[in-house]
């Protein structure tokens, strides 16, 4: 386990390309247990910091061939939730709890029980969700030296929080470094766009399973997934519009390479059938999704 990305980390296994890797993973803030009561429960122990800071992660992973230049390709072939989960709001000094005014007093919590058949969570409030679990940090570490930080997403991947990386779907980052050095965690039960609140309902996974491709033969520069019913390209930055514009740059590259299109050309449909939508606002470095249904030109 390790709350950091870092090229310096040795890995803890190394595949081929083509291999899968499966994974049982605590949820977000290294908890071994629900809350007995709001900040109170065991956590996995010790914990090093600065390296361990931030989510609890699975890895770091080293997949031969790949090298900076090439892309990763991860195949979500399942994601089974533990039996519980969490999440709040209010109560601490998030930007976005200052601007809504309930920054102040107590946090209010939310206890899940998770049932991974019906797929269905219930809180101790009495409250039900339809469950969609997605890992909310797949990611590798930047080539620069030094620990980083597990919170904002990067073009290697990391804090994505992208709701539609549903089992079925498939991921493609960049590498930045040599083996990769491929982590996941932060598992959520389900998060509507913009994770707004800040936690999702964070909970552990009994399984993520994961197949790991080298690719040559495509050069995203950002992250970007293939669903079971659409493309997606990401964009992250500080500003809101301008992780808009990585988006639709990466769109327009998508489409040029699927369609052939010129910018204008793909820009000109992508108004007729692109959605545009807000990954998260949390992270610091906030996430924006173009999403192009399969099918959508013909």
């Amino acid at each position: 386990m390790h709350g950091s990305f870092s090229r310096e980390f040795e890995p803890i296994l190394t595949i081929d390309s083509g291999d899968a890797v499966r994974y049982s993973t605590l949820d977000a803030g290294w908890g071994l247990e629900p809350f007995s009561a709001p900040g109170v429960r065991k956590r996995f122990e010790p914990r090093e910091r600065p390296r361990d800071g931030g989510h609890a992660l699975c890895g770091p992973i080293a997949i031969r061939g790949a090298e900076p230049g090439t892309v990763l390709e991860i195949k979500i072939n399942e994601i089974h939730p533990g039996s519980w989960g969490w999440n709040s709001a209010g109560g601490f000094p998030s930007p976005i709890n200052k601007s809504l005014g309930i920054a102040d007093g107590e946090e209010f919590h939310l206890n899940w029980k998770l049932n991974a058949t019906s797929m269905i969570g219930t809180s101790d409030k009495g409250h039900k969700v339809a469950l969609r679990p997605f890992m909310g940090v797949m990611g590798m570490p930047p080539d620069e030296p030094g620990i980083h930080s597990t919170f904002p997403p990067r073009s290697c991947g990391g804090n994505i929080d992208c709701k539609e990386l549903i089992a079925g779907s498939t991921l493609y980052l960049p590498v930045s470094v040599s083996g990769g050095l491929f982590s996941v965690g932060d598992g959520h039960a389900i998060q509507g766009d913009g994770e707004v609140g800040s936690p999702a309902l964070e909970c552990p996974m009994e399984l993520v399973d994961l197949s790991f491709s080298v690719r040559e033969d495509i050069f995203p520069t950002m992250p970007r997934a293939k669903t079971l019913t659409a493309w997606i390209t990401m964009g992250f930055h500080e500003d809101l519009n301008e992780a808009t514009i990585i988006a639709l740059e990466g769109m327009l590259t998508l489409m040029k390479e699927i369609f052939g299109f010129e910018r204008k050309e793909a820009l000109a449909l992508a108004s007729l059938v692109v959605d545009l939508r807000i990954t998260q606002i949390v992270n610091g470095v906030r996430g924006v999704h173009a999403v192009l249904p399969h099918g959508s030109i013909r």
